[in-house]
């Protein structure tokens, strides 16, 4: 069986990567990334860090998991970021994704997080998202 965690993140990747918005906005092939490459060429969306806990009962198995994806700027200002984020959270807030070997019961936006990097040049959109699976 596949991980759930693992399963979560290809069918994220798989709907970003479809996704006609996203490509209009980070190029086609859109620069979604997992690893980013040495000197990324601008704009681009990283698959960041997560967690997964175990939401399950006495009787059924499940998962809770905690997904980040950062939307990445130097187009001078927030602007751009914000608008790779919003496509994001419009694909993927109450998304209905074919997991391999689970079941997705729900994903929903947490939230955003907007900043300036320190080179002044640099902006990035940090969006929360929280699903549940269940293995099938």
């Amino acid at each position: 069986m596949t991980n759930a965690s693992f399963a979560l993140q290809s069918a994220v990747f798989a709907a970003l990567c479809a996704d006609e918005t996203m490509q209009s906005l980070v190029g086609v092939p859109p620069r979604l990334y997992d690893a980013v490459p040495p000197n990324p060429v601008f704009p681009y969306a990283v698959l960041g860090d997560g967690s997964e806990t175990n939401a399950g009962t006495a009787t059924e198995e499940s998962s809770e998991h905690i997904l980040t994806l950062t939307a990445w700027s130097q187009n001078g200002g927030h602007a751009e970021s914000k608008s790779i984020a919003d496509a994001i959270r419009f694909r993927l807030n109450n998304a209905t994704l074919s997991l391999d070997g689970h079941a997705l019961v729900d994903l929903r936006f947490v939230d955003c997080d907007y900043a300036r990097q320190t080179d002044g040049e640099t902006y990035s959109a940090k969006l929360r998202f929280r699903a549940v699976t269940e293995p099938i």
